[in-house]
């Protein structure tokens, strides 16, 4: 299962069009909302997760998602349950991802050492080990990071890519008339 993790203050852009694009490949996804299942986004969006943080199945996880915004980021950063999910899907390894604020989560877990990685401008110094890339996506092994919102569909994608194919991430671009 992929999890997109969602708490109060997330980067809605970040969250919805990359929960929009991996649902139109067939990836199974899922919303999890940390504090409760009703989330309010950085920009007053409301989203009703599809599970609670309660539900996650640990043994099954396939990727881990994870939007900026603020506080959102502080959120994600606080939470017992996105810091677990995170392990175990590295450990395991499975897909890490996040854009904007949210690789210093990656940071804070040190999962990042000796990875290539990028964020939102200013948060470089919170990555601890990263190699800094100026890039818009980032994909060093199982871990892939996004600078901002401007980047959604392009880390959306690179995820497709990771969890299908290129093939499959090309098409969609092509059909999405995404240049």
């Amino acid at each position: 299962m992929v999890y997109l993790f969602l708490a109060n203050g997330f980067e809605e852009i970040e969250a919805l069009a990359t929960l929009d694009i991996l649902r139109r490949v067939g990836i199974d996804i899922k919303t999890v909302g940390i504090g409760g299942q009703n989330i309010t986004g950085a920009h007053g969006i409301c989203v009703k997760s599809d599970v609670s943080e309660d539900d996650i199945d640990y043994n099954n996880i396939t990727a881990v998602i994870l939007p900026g915004g603020m506080p959102g980021t502080t959120n994600l950063l606080n939470s017992k349950t996105v810091e677990k999910a995170v392990l175990t899907a590295n450990q395991n390894g499975k897909l890490v991802a996040a854009i904007c604020a949210a690789p210093i989560v990656l940071g804070k877990l040190d999962l990042l050492n000796n990875k290539e990685a990028t964020c939102f401008p200013g948060f470089e110094g919170k990555l601890n080990g990263a190699k800094l890339l100026g890039q818009k996506v980032c994909r060093s092994g199982n871990i892939i990071t996004a600078t901002a919102a401007g980047a959604a569909i392009d880390f959306a994608l690179k995820i497709v890519e990771y969890l299908t194919s290129a093939q499959t991430a090309e098409k969609l671009k092509n059909e999405l008339k995404y240049n």
